[in-house]
């Protein structure tokens, strides 16, 4: 059995991260350390585990636990690595944004492979470290790398893209209480959110003399969870070679698929799934896609980023079915 640590355990992205490794059969929590909710059930905190699991928080961590998943917040998990030497062998996979970028990734005598298995599976296979991807930056980056892969992209990448409530974090905020969010709607970061720094790396890997801009809107939605994107570019083939394309490119993906049918967030939510859709609209090629952002956007491509590591089967512990009704 893996023997699995979990910092930051009482976010979202954590809850989702415990209630998929307490059902994985090739995994052992070990710990789940907070420093705010100390030895109180982690039912307390995340009431769908309720009698699923008696694990209870813990301001102490072993650091020789087989793979270590961080849950913290931008910025604290390099930080909390400095304050915390863990054994050569533990796997390390990082939610959060510190380590996703090149400049970053070489940091505290890791390399961290950036997390995309659509993009980099072979290296994560034998990766030490992982840098999880953004949950927008999962979502637009499929939609876009088919087309880098082929140098395809020759004009400017228009993007509107919009979040549930839970991709602010359990942190209450004005933007993210209920009287707020229901029946409300709004843009954010409008042209600088910071996933565009990982989106445009990965595009530029695939298709190095790309300089498009990638014009990016974010918004807000009255939802709890999913992230449904357009994008829209230049293209000079037709539907049918778009189609091509993108399937060849995903034709091992196991969990990204492309749909001839207009595609919609209740597909995806509570899956580790991506879903994409092509239509053709005079020279523009129009691509949408759908994913759940805390699986697919977070914890469970953290577990399919563990699965590879370990040479498990890719889909173990993540056969999720959509919640559609």
């Amino acid at each position: 059995m893996i023997k699995a640590g979990i910092v930051g355990g009482s976010g979202f992205t954590a809850g989702e991260l415990i209630r998929l490794l307490i059902h994985h059969p090739a995994v052992h929590i070990d710990f789940v350390y907070t420093t705010s909710k100390e030895g109180q059930p982690v039912s307390n905190v995340h009431e769908d585990l309720y009698a699923q699991t008696p694990l209870r928080f813990t301001n102490q961590v072993n650091t020789a636990v087989g793979v270590l998943f961080l849950c913290t917040g931008h910025g604290n998990s390099s930080a909390f690595l400095q304050a915390h030497e863990f054994s050569k062998s533990t796997k390390i996979i990082d939610l959060s944004n510190d380590f996703r970028l090149a400049k970053t990734s070489q940091l505290l005598d890791r390399n961290f492979v950036y997390g995309l298995p659509e993009l980099n599976k072979s290296a994560i296979e034998t990766a030490d470290s992982v840098a999880n991807p953004g949950c927008f930056a999962t979502a637009i980056q499929l939609a876009l790398l088919p087309l880098a892969a082929h140098h395809k992209i020759t004009k400017s990448v228009h993007v509107n893209a919009v979040t549930g409530a839970t991709g602010a974090g359990a942190g209450l905020s004005q933007t993210s209480n209920f009287v707020w969010r229901d029946n409300n709607y709004s843009h954010y970061k409008a042209f600088n959110h910071q996933h565009l720094a990982e989106i445009n790396q990965s595009v530029k890997q695939l298709q190095p003399s790309c300089n498009q801009a990638i014009h990016f809107i974010p918004n807000r939605g009255n939802f709890s969870r999913g992230i449904f994107a357009t994008a829209y570019t230049s293209f000079d083939g037709s539907l049918q070679d778009a189609q091509q394309m993108y399937h060849d490119f995903y034709k091992s993906a196991l969990f990204t698929a492309i749909s001839e049918r207009p595609i919609h967030l209740k597909q995806v939510v509570n899956t580790n799934n991506a879903l994409i859709h092509l239509e053709k609209h005079d020279d523009l090629l129009l691509i949408t896609t759908a994913i759940d952002n805390l699986l697919k956007g977070a914890s469970g491509q953290a577990v399919h980023n563990m699965n590879l590591i370990y040479g498990l089967e890719e889909n173990l512990g993540l056969d999720l079915k959509a919640n559609y009704f």
